[in-house]
This record gives structure tokens, sequence and C-alpha cells, in this order.
């Protein structure tokens, strides 16, 4: 928690905050070195530990370990003992911990007053009209991004969100800059903002408390720790299985890129599946279709896509590709869309077309839902749905019938068409 606080702004935001934050990193660097000195003076298995009371202090298990005279060097102070452990501590490591506390009252100082000014900067922006509720849903109504805007200088398209316990699980598709992922950091804006007492950007919206707000968007590597890109989202995935809970907002975007593409789908797919196992609310991004076909296996999850147009141009009849950055129902139907991004640039022609040809070599066919597996979707959403109206509805009685005459419009219309896909699946 106290290096979630460290880092919560990025660096290259405030010079003096990263100044600050690499004077801390150096003194804990300089109390491991410490310790180490230490273990080597005296030739002990020493290790470092930390403790909110304590901070940092020194550790070492008595197994296989001969003390002269059967006392520990004199150098170590405040000795406490629990069965075949000790903890103590050193002067030097008490003055290091009262600078590493010092840095870090500045960095959490300059971090406050960043967030707060760009928080305050959120709720004074003149569009940011509407007051949200909080109820179980994630439901957003033509919301848009909170500062694009501002940067771009031009009114964004606004897009619908919603995110309920019957279908916590979108999985997001669409083409290279289409805005999936201006769309994810979209909603984890207008969470934050609504969890912070401030009015979001949408028409209308309601939002479940999140005690946690997870997010794994971007490539970069990690020069530091000398990980990879691959490697930074590994960790970041990890972090993210290792302390989610079922009230908690998962934002990924484009998990896998930095392995091939056979892992990259295996390791998409063990995640997801890992994840559709709790409550939490769930926005994944990816180019991998594959991954579709988890709406055929778990109802809990839908497909949505960001929709493009095709027009061709009348003089040069060459079809072009406009994004229309609207969010829809289903999986994206493009393919190529790599290679339409790259036939923007300069690459060569016949590198373009090589590449097509070999792309609808080894392209594979998504699976194909079951009837038996749409009629037990069906049922699942209904069910959902009748739960969730009993639990929030505020409808009069007379409105209270017309919406359920309407679910049950829409579960036979889906029933019909489960019987028309029976009966092709049944044609020789």
């Amino acid at each position: 928690m106290r290096t979630q606080k460290c880092y919560a702004v990025r660096p290259n935001i405030n010079e003096f905050l990263d100044i600050a934050r690499r004077a801390y990193t150096e003194i804990v660097d300089d109390i491991a070195g410490l310790v180490n000195h230490l273990a080597e003076k005296y030739g002990l298995p020493l290790r470092i530990s930390f403790s909110t009371v304590r901070s940092f202090f020194i550790q070492m298990k008595l197994d296989g370990v001969t003390l002269p005279n059967g006392q520990l060097p004199p150098e170590f102070i405040k000795v406490t003992r629990y069965k075949n452990n000790y903890s103590f501590t050193t002067s030097d490591l008490i003055k290091m911990n009262d600078r590493c506390d010092e840095a870090l009252r500045e960095i959490f100082h300059m971090s406050y007053v960043h967030l707060h000014l760009t928080l305050l900067f959120f709720h004074f922006l003149g569009w940011c009209v509407i007051r949200p509720e909080f109820t179980d849903t994630l439901a957003i109504k033509q919301g848009h991004h909170a500062i694009l805007e501002h940067i771009a200088g031009q009114q964004p398209v606004s897009n619908n969100c919603y995110i309920s316990e019957g279908s916590n699980f979108v999985i997001i598709t669409g083409p290279n800059m289409s805005g999936k992922s201006t769309y994810l950091k979209q909603v984890a804006l207008c969470q934050i903002m609504a969890q912070i007492g401030s009015f979001v950007p949408a028409e209308y919206a309601s939002f479940r408390i999140a005690d946690q707000i997870f997010t794994r968007i971007g490539v970069d590597d990690d020069f530091e720790t000398n990980s990879s890109t691959f490697m930074v989202e590994m960790k970041e995935v990890a972090y993210i299985v290792q302390n989610v809970s079922d009230r908690s907002l998962i934002i990924i975007d484009e998990l896998g890129r930095g392995t091939s593409a056979e892992e990259g789908i295996g390791i998409c797919h063990a995640v997801c599946e890992f994840l559709l196992n709790l409550k939490a609310f769930t926005l994944f991004a990816t180019h991998y279709l594959e991954l579709c076909h988890l709406e055929t296996l778990y109802p809990n999850v839908e497909n949505q896509h960001m929709q493009v147009q095709h027009i061709c141009s009348a003089e040069t009849g060459v079809e072009n590709m406009v994004y229309t950055y609207l969010l829809s129902r289903g999986s994206s139907e493009e393919r190529n869309y790599g290679i339409r991004a790259a036939e923007m640039t300069a690459l060569h022609g016949s590198i373009i077309q090589d590449a097509k040809a070999i792309s609808a070599k080894i392209r594979q066919k998504l699976w194909v839902s079951e009837p038996e597996t749409l009629h037990q979707r069906a049922v699942y959403h209904l069910a959902t749905r009748l739960f969730q109206t009993a639990r929030n509805s505020r409808l009069d009685p007379d409105s209270l019938r017309l919406y359920l005459a309407g679910l049950k419009r829409h579960y036979e219309a889906d029933l019909t068409l489960i019987s028309v896909a029976e009966k092709t699946t049944e044609c020789p």
C-alpha cells in the first residue's frame, strides 16, 4: 500500500516529485546495503523486513546458527525473540528509517496536491453535470472521456456502458485506433469521479462502489527492473489475480501482445476464465477474436465492438475504413485490420499483399454456438434481469407490467432464433 501511494502519480508529471521518489529509492537501497554489510561482518543470516509499526528492521532465524557467547553483537538493539526468530535494529538503521519517512511524507504531500488539483479540474468542467447514483450496477448513458474534449478541442463521441452481476464480463474488440483504449479509460475515470464525489460527464450514471480499480494498460518495458513488455504484463496480471475481490473493477487492454499469438490467446483465455469465476466487473479489450467464443460458454460474458464504416472512394475506387468510435453489441466482423492500418503507412505494396495472403492461410474459424448453449444463455439472462428488477425497480405497477411484458417478448424472440438455429443444424 505504501508503494502504491508513493507511485500514484506517474513519472514525468512533477519534476520535484520524481526527485523525491529517486531519493526514497536510494535510501531503501542503502538500507538493503547496510543489512548485507552486517550479515557479512558478523557471518550471520540476516534479512531485512518491514512493518507499519517498526518500519524497516532486521530478522534472523536461529536454525543452524551459533552465536558468539550465545549473544547477539552489541551493535544490535531493541532485540525481540519469538520462538526461533530474532528481530532487532541498529542506530544506523533507525536514522535511515527517519530519512525514509521524511522522504515519503514529501512524496505523499506532492502526490496529494497534484491529485486533488486534477480532481478539482474535473469537478469544475462545464459538462460534468450529472450527479451519479450508487446501486449494484455500473450503467452510464451517453458518457464520454472526462478530459478528451479539453485536449482535442471538440465534443467527443458518447457511448453507453452497462455491467451487472448477471453480465459482469465485457469483451471489447475492434480495429486499431477505433477507440477501445479511450473507452476503457473513460469508464475508469467516471468510476473514480463518482466515488470521490464529483459529477460525471454523462446523461445518466449509476455505479457500484468499487473497493479497488485494477488496470492493465500500456506496452512499455521496465528498464529499472530489467523487465520486457511481456514480463511487465505478467507481473501486473499476477498482481490483479492475487488481490482482486468480487467488488473490484478490472480494466485490461490488449493482454498478451508481448508474446506469440498462440501463447497470447492461451494466457488471455486462462486469465478470462479465472476472472469469470468472480463477481468483479471486468472490461477486457483484445485483438484476439478467438476470445469472443467465451460468450457461447459463459452466460455472464458479453461481446461488444467498436464500429467502423467502409467507404469506397469514387475517384480512386479504393475502400477506406472510417472510425465511428461507437460501441455496439457483438464481436467485431473486421478481419486484417492490422494490415489495413499498415496500408495507411509507407509500407511497400508487395509486403502488404504478402501479409494478406499469409494471414488468409493461417486464419482459423471461430467456434460456432450450440443451440443448447444459446438456450441456457437466454434463460440465464431472463433470470438475472428479473432478479435485478425485483431488487432495484422503482417503477409504478403499470410501468412494471409493461417492462415485464417487454422482457417476455425479448425472451420469446431469443427462443425463436434458437429454434431456427436448431433446424439449420439438423439440415444435411
